[in-house]
């Protein structure tokens, strides 16, 4: 296996003064225990020189209302690239992390949110992105293949933002 790509991700809508400890629970070991301990299950079976893409967000790095516990599960993921470098460098194992924007997958319908307030969200994101519109589960598919081959050799312990330029200003 000379890839990963660890995608674990998911998350309700819970205002500050609304966070159960078991919407906690549930949001940081889906998006953080559960990709830490795949990711270090699968390390004996990469060799020296492979790459691990974790699949961060914007959200780590723009406010969004009601959603502070995904957005602290997702930085924390940012902050295991940058750390895994360091515990893996001995193995020339190249650690990135991907930011993806706004962009619409199945997984929204597990926000809590009707299929109505899906799309006004949607809607009210598009206007605030520089490009004018979300982005494509196809857009992030081709940023990760990227981060996982030989075209980007020297990049070790990024963020690469895919977001159309929606945490850049």
């Amino acid at each position: 296996m000379d890839v990963i790509f660890a995608n674990a991700g998911g998350g309700e809508i819970a205002p500050l003064g609304a966070i159960t400890e078991e919407h906690f629970d549930k949001t940081f070991n889906t998006n953080v225990k559960g990709l830490l301990f795949t990711v270090q299950k699968a390390l004996p079976l990469l060799p020296e020189g492979a790459s691990i893409i974790l699949n961060a967000s914007t959200a780590s790095t723009v406010g969004t209302p009601a959603f502070s516990v995904y957005s602290a599960t997702k930085a924390a993921v940012r902050s295991f690239a940058r750390n895994w470098i360091l515990d893996l460098k001995g193995r020339k194992i190249r650690v990135n992390a991907i930011s993806p924007g706004v962009v619409p997958t199945p997984g929204y319908n597990h926000l809590g949110l009707s299929d109505e307030q899906v799309q006004e969200f949607v809607d009210s994101q598009a206007i605030t992105i520089p490009l004018g519109r979300v982005g494509t589960p196809d857009e992030i598919a081709k940023a990760v293949v990227f981060l996982a081959c030989d075209d980007s050799s020297f990049a070790n312990g990024i963020e690469l933002f895919v977001d159309g330029g929606m945490a850049q200003i």
